[in-house]
């Protein structure tokens, strides 16, 4: 697969996982902030079915926030029912959008990331295929990720995945499944549990600075 074929496999996932939820499980908080699981899965779909007008419209009301302006536009798309959401993510997951300075690797990490918003506060499994997140991995720990994606500088550990043979950085090893550590360098502290190792206590702290 190229990365395409990734990001489209996992918008078509995403919405599987969507179409089989109950109302409840719906309106369950993600781990995103103010969002429910339904606002998290319209957030996905936003990228690649928001026109140029509608971003720019967006950001006008957000006063030139990206994050409000993704927030304003998934506001928008809240009558939307689950099987429209999910069809819509079907409909697009061929779309090629990336957010303005960024490449493939942002909808790649949005999605992914996502996904463990949805599934940790539902009590599901992670049993999507580890390989995808190596990409993301690679992309969290650059400077340019943190224009959107992770809330400052990453302090200086080894930081190394169980599922996959990747590992970066010098330093306390922090260890753990790839998208438990994905997801803590995003700023998800619900999964702090799932990383062991020396360096853990110095990630946990950074993220609840």
């Amino acid at each position: 697969m190229n990365h395409w074929d990734l990001i489209a496999a996992e918008r078509r996932a995403l919405a599987d996982l969507i179409d089989g939820l109950t109302d409840e499980q719906l309106r369950t908080p993600s781990l995103c902030g103010k969002w429910t699981v339904k606002d998290v899965a319209a957030h996905v779909m936003v990228g690649p079915t928001s026109s140029a007008k509608d971003l720019m419209v967006a950001l006008v009301k957000a006063r030139g926030s990206f994050d409000g302006a993704s927030e304003q536009l998934v506001v928008w798309r809240a009558s939307m029912s689950p099987a429209e959401v999910a069809a819509t993510l079907r409909d697009h997951a061929d779309s090629h959008f990336t957010p303005p300075t960024m490449d493939w690797h942002a909808p790649l990490t949005d999605i992914l990331v996502h996904r463990e918003d949805i599934v940790v506060p539902l009590g599901l499994p992670s049993d999507r295929p580890a390989d995808p997140w190596q990409h993301s991995l690679d992309f969290l720990v650059t400077r340019r990720a943190r224009r959107s994606f992770v809330p400052g500088q990453l302090p200086e550990l080894t930081y190394a995945a169980t599922d996959l043979e990747w590992s970066h950085g010098s330093g306390p090893v922090v260890s753990g499944p790839a998208a438990a550590l994905g997801a803590v360098m995003c700023g998800r502290a619900a999964v702090l549990d799932r990383l062991s190792g020396p360096g853990a206590s110095t990630l946990a702290a950074w993220l609840r600075r």
